[in-house]
């Protein structure tokens, strides 16, 4: 009874380690853990791999002589991975087509009566229902053309639209232009939040496109921006530094004590982004790992590669380690086979 009782009280106090406020002891315990994942499941090709996706896709070229529509075309299907898993998004859009550039210009050509279609500004609020066959403009919905396009709901059709008349009316329909001069305007002045800046000046904007969440868009930006031609010669720095967190990426950094030991435990979803919060201790973690040593064309600091190496650990379509088909969340993990098993504070999910 003696020996049980303190191997429980072992397991609550492994469980639940006291709160370390110090930043930099909380910062250490991040370094190791994540170090060791990315040995693990680092991609040390990730920039060939994107640019060998973005080059299947005509997208590199497209980049190179600032062709918005076939630009248009990857980013919208790239943002149509959201609320549902990627392979039912992907065979969806297989069966049932794409939304692309050239169809939304052709029907808005013809003349929308519409008066939600006239700018981006007036779309907010079109509330276009695919399940329903309803918007905030019912008068018009019999000429409407977002139920022509067989998307998965109604907020997809919204976010073709939505991003397509941002293009049109923002960036004067050349998005390559738009973000270069973005990251230009945000370049100076040199100093610690200078990319910070730059993923702001591109982000803030594109995220009141209306249904774009910051995971997807974030995911998506960053491989655009990886995979630019060299002549973009801001872009792929920016890229390595854009951060995406999912779920997995987050019950990671909960379960192994990270965000405990940071005092920055918090549910997911926006409070990710905030200042402290998921994305904020990648970049601090980010900055202790050479990424170079993993592959030496790399740049030193390398956030991306960070974060899709925990992403990779996790995911049963990577090592498939640390996710919900594995482990109980409703107790401690007792994987003692995981390989960071001995460095990870194992704080259950569900407490």
């Amino acid at each position: 009874m003696v020996a049980r009782t303190r191997i429980r009280l072992r397991q609550i106090n492994r469980q639940k380690p006291p709160k370390i406020r110090d930043r930099t002891a909380a910062l250490e315990h991040a370094v190791r853990v994540i170090y060791h994942v990315c040995c693990l499941a680092g991609s040390a090709n990730l920039i060939d791999k994107i640019r060998a996706d973005l080059d299947a896709d005509g997208v590199r070229a497209a980049m190179r002589k600032h062709d918005t529509a076939a630009v248009f075309d990857w980013l919208i299907s790239a943002l149509s991975y959201q609320g549902i898993s990627d392979r039912i998004a992907y065979d969806y859009m297989e069966e049932h087509g794409y939304v692309r550039w050239e169809d939304i210009n052709k029907k808005l050509a013809q003349g929308a009566a519409c008066p939600k279609l006239k700018s981006y500004w007036h779309f907010h609020g079109c509330h276009y229902s695919k399940l329903r066959q309803t918007c905030s403009q019912p008068d018009h919905i019999g000429r409407c053309p977002l139920p022509t396009h067989d998307l998965r709901n109604g907020h997809l059709n919204q976010l073709a639209y939505s991003l397509y008349l941002f293009i049109r009316d923002l960036a004067e329909s050349d998005l390559i232009g738009w973000i270069d001069q973005r990251l230009q305007a945000a370049d100076t002045p040199a100093g610690p939040d200078r990319l910070a800046r730059m993923r702001d000046a591109l982000i803030a904007p594109l995220r009141e496109v209306h249904g774009v969440s910051d995971k997807v868009l974030t995911m998506a930006l960053s491989s655009l921006l990886l995979g630019a031609p060299k002549k973009l010669r801001l872009w792929p720095e920016v890229g390595a530094s854009m951060i995406a967190i999912d779920t997995l990426v987050h019950n990671f950094l909960h379960r192994t004590g990270i965000l405990h030991r940071f005092d920055a435990a918090h549910a997911y979803g926006s409070a990710c982004y905030r200042r402290g919060g998921c994305a904020d201790i990648i970049q601090a973690v980010a900055k202790r790992i050479d990424a170079r040593a993993f592959n030496p064309t790399f740049p030193a600091v390398f956030p991306r590669f960070v974060q899709y190496a925990i992403w990779r650990y996790c995911a049963q379509s990577g090592l498939a380690v640390c996710n919900g088909n594995r482990i109980d969340d409703r107790k401690s993990c007792d994987n003692v086979y995981c390989q960071i098993h001995n460095i990870c504070d194992t704080i259950a999910l569900y407490i």
